[in-house]
């Protein structure tokens, strides 16, 4: 039986065919069960020749009713101390995403479930309205989507991520964004006057020109043509955009770095970051299950250049190791970044300086909020 984390050899490939079949148009390859399940299921080949093609994988959302929306945050290799994720899960699928390992603790797969039972919170506007309305609150930047994408595709037919953005907007509060999608342009009315304040700031997430890498690596984000003329839009409506080359793969995506921040400069990128990938818990086995069948002739390399800068292992999550690892090869990755960022008159990214004095929350009762004990 494959470990838990849904890998297994390509001699075992034939025994998940129906599995594949269903997971056409997604980026795991397997739904293997969450680390923490009692009972452990797999697909089964016993013999019988399938007569019905099994259908796609559809998506589902589930209702979450949380009681407050802001998450905060002590990491040390990280510029923000609080973020807001209207929905866990994400439908883009990416394959590498570190968020995956989240749904095992709700008793679900980090594979295939992560991407089609997405967890949605329409009640985030209202919650965060209240929550900035307390007289307790100090104000600080927020990230949008520390976890997963803000403009996934249910964001059209949903607006949570709008109603967010109008309330932050109101009241005059700083906030970041990154996303992977041009859905971010439908919201340009509430970012370029926040812009404008030096209240905000978009960060696209741009790993390849390779449409081939981008339909695989990330099936249901934006292609590659379509991010940059997002950053086009944006710089154009004076929203400052950064490049965000994450994650950095060994030998996959990796050759690319140079051309990435050439590309995202030539269409208004003003900033750019970089992390390399990272595989925590159940994502090594599922990055390793992609990576076999789509890219087998480069695997081995892959995972060496990883190993190399982990110490021998998939992925540690020292601080300020997870995100770029050590050793030569991370160091000169980190070289080529800002070497590439000086060339191109790039800011590397640091949010230092978030404004704050702008910030105007209305009293509680023009919020419509009711005082709590202890606000």
């Amino acid at each position: 039986m494959p470990p838990r984390t849904g890998w297994r050899t390509r001699s075992q490939e034939a025994d998940w065919s129906r599995e594949r079949d269903q997971a056409r148009g997604r980026g795991a390859l397997s739904n293997a069960s969450g680390r923490f399940e009692s009972q452990y299921a797999e697909p089964f080949d016993d013999g019988w020749e399938q007569d019905e093609k099994p259908e796609t994988l559809k998506t589902e959302t589930i209702l979450e009713k949380p009681k407050t929306i802001i998450t905060y945050n002590t990491s040390p290799d990280i510029s923000f101390d609080r973020t807001i994720n209207p929905y866990k899960g994400c439908e883009h699928g990416c394959i590498y995403c570190y968020a995956r390992p989240n749904h095992a603790y709700r008793g679900l797969s980090p594979g295939l479930d992560f991407e089609t039972k997405i967890f949605v919170k329409p009640s985030a506007p209202a919650l965060l309205r209240r929550e900035l309305s307390k007289k307790t609150y100090k104000p600080g930047l927020i990230m949008l989507a520390g976890d997963t994408d803000i403009y996934q595709p249910i964001e059209k037919e949903l607006r949570i991520t709008r109603g967010i953005l109008e309330v932050l907007a109101e009241f005059d509060h700083p906030a970041a964004l990154i996303t992977k999608s041009a859905l971010v342009t439908r919201d340009i009315d509430l970012l370029a006057p926040m812009a404008a304040k030096g209240l905000v700031s978009v960060a696209i997430s741009f790993t390849t020109l390779d449409r081939k890498l981008a339909r695989t690596m990330e099936p249901r984000c934006a292609a590659p043509h379509r991010r940059l003329e997002t950053m086009r839009e944006l710089s154009a409506a004076g929203i400052p955009v950064t490049a965000m080359t994450a994650p950095l793969i060994p030998a996959l995506n990796e050759p690319e770095l140079e051309s990435l921040l050439e590309a995202a400069h030539e269409h208004g990128a003003t900033r750019a970051g970089y992390v390399m990938l990272r595989l925590p818990l159940e994502i090594a086995g599922l990055f390793t299950e992609w990576l076999e069948a789509h890219y087998p002739d480069r695997a081995k390399k892959v995972m060496s250049l990883m190993r190399s800068m982990h110490k021998g292992e998939d992925y540690r999550s020292e601080w300020k190791v997870r995100q770029r690892g050590e050793g030569p090869y991370a160091q000169l990755v980190s070289a080529r970044f800002h070497k590439a960022v000086r060339r191109l008159s790039l800011t590397a990214e640091r949010r230092n300086g978030v404004r704050t004095d702008l910030f105007k929350p209305p009293s509680l009762k023009e919020a419509g909020a009711q005082m709590g004990l202890f606000d």
